[in-house]
């Protein structure tokens, strides 16, 4: 069960419209790193974990991911609403705007929807967690790459705020690796897994 509390996670007030800018960010809704896999990844993966802490971390992190769309949706909105033709061809923006108009679609830079491909469960705990750490930097590298070319202060802010908690879910992530590996018999690491080899033991 959610609780939706109608406000962002981080304000975002943009006022000038930035079509060139608006794709890229663009990256971060439904690119390969983008918020909306790394949401479904988590919420996906925390079925099969063994360990209650385990399910709180991917449930805490995968809910944070949904506010992270949000904010990466109103980024796009702000940085397109009220366009002009002129400013939509001049932003590189006219093959976005011809199939979306301004609405917001999960798509990459280049314009490639969003596909659930670039995710995985494996059903492992070691397997997903790993894939949940680089996730979570390749993630971090996307918002670098982004503020690259992020010049308006009210655009960078957000920004910085969203890489900034890149960071700190692989550090929960982190967290997680150990948490797991303090319960398996060092002697058998990758002998079994703990999702699936430890219930039909018992």
């Amino acid at each position: 069960m959610w609780n939706y509390e109608k406000r962002l996670q981080y304000p975002i007030h943009i006022k000038n419209p930035d079509p060139r800018m608006a794709k890229i960010v663009l990256a971060q809704y439904g690119g390969p790193h983008g918020e909306l896999g790394a949401s479904l990844r988590y919420i996906s993966q925390r079925y099969v974990m063994p360990y209650p802490e385990l399910k709180a971390i991917l449930t805490d992190v995968g809910t944070e991911e949904l506010a992270h769309l949000e904010m990466v949706s109103t980024i796009v909105y702000q940085l397109t609403r009220n366009l002009t033709p002129e400013q939509i061809k001049e932003g590189g923006f006219q093959d976005y705007f011809i199939n979306h108009t301004t609405g917001i679609f999960p798509a990459d830079a280049n314009g490639m929807p969003f596909s659930a491909m670039t995710i995985d469960v494996a059903g492992d705990p070691i397997t997903d967690l790993h894939e949940d750490l680089a996730a979570e930097q390749k993630a971090r590298t996307t918002y670098d790459n982004i503020l690259r070319f992020a010049e308006d202060p009210d655009v960078r802010d957000p920004i910085k705020f969203l890489r900034q908690r890149e960071v700190v879910h692989y550090q929960r992530f982190g967290e997680a690796l150990r948490i797991i590996t303090d319960h398996l018999d060092s002697k058998n690491f990758y002998a079994l897994n703990p999702a699936f080899d430890n219930t039909k033991k018992k």
